[in-house]
């Protein structure tokens, strides 16, 4: 299988244009129209290919669909193994923690929602995002299997856990627990 999907490409063409392909089976073109999706984007790619049973290489060209998300974890600031006793553990305020990395889709999914909770609840509330792939030793303490994860922490102690992007509804209820 991972051969086969190893010579699929994606032929270049603009957005919401219909694009022709070889059907495998009888030769004959065909045509399929894409619907318009923004962030994302046909990264190009171009590979040399060699045939082993014949004697010439053959040059794929095709590309690959890649997201090109923004990056929002703007507002939040991050935490890591150095400064996590001191921002986290040692406040006075109560602090919501989203563990997360950039290679996570639903991680960028609720990075916005964290991001508004973070101003909406500013005086109340601190935030702070650790980045598991840079800080794998504050993610193993707390047994985060899965991202994003979402801990809150009072008075040093872990009070609540919530996995998975979840709804804005549901983050405001856990933080309003803890107030």
């Amino acid at each position: 299988m991972a051969g086969l999907l190893e010579t699929i490409a994606v032929p270049r063409a603009a957005a919401g244009a219909a694009l022709p392909s070889l059907s495998p089976v009888s030769g004959r073109r065909s045509s399929a129209k894409f619907s318009v999706f923004n962030g994302l984007k046909i990264q190009s790619t171009r590979s040399s290919v060699s045939l082993s049973s014949f004697s010439k290489s053959a040059t794929r060209r095709g590309g690959r669909i890649v997201c090109e998300a923004q990056d929002t974890a703007v507002l939040v600031p991050g935490v890591n193994d150095q400064s996590w006793e001191t921002l986290v553990i040692g406040s006075k305020l109560p602090v919501l923690v989203e563990f997360w990395a950039p290679w996570c889709g639903p991680c960028r999914m609720i990075h916005p929602v964290i991001d508004e909770l973070s101003q909406e609840f500013a005086d109340k509330f601190k935030f702070f995002k650790v980045n598991t792939d840079e800080s794998p030793g504050i993610a193993t303490r707390y047994g985060i299997r899965s991202i994003p994860t979402v801990m809150i922490f009072k008075d040093g102690e872990k009070k609540d856990t919530v996995i998975g992007a979840v709804p804005k509804t549901t983050l405001t209820a856990c933080i309003e627990k803890f107030l």
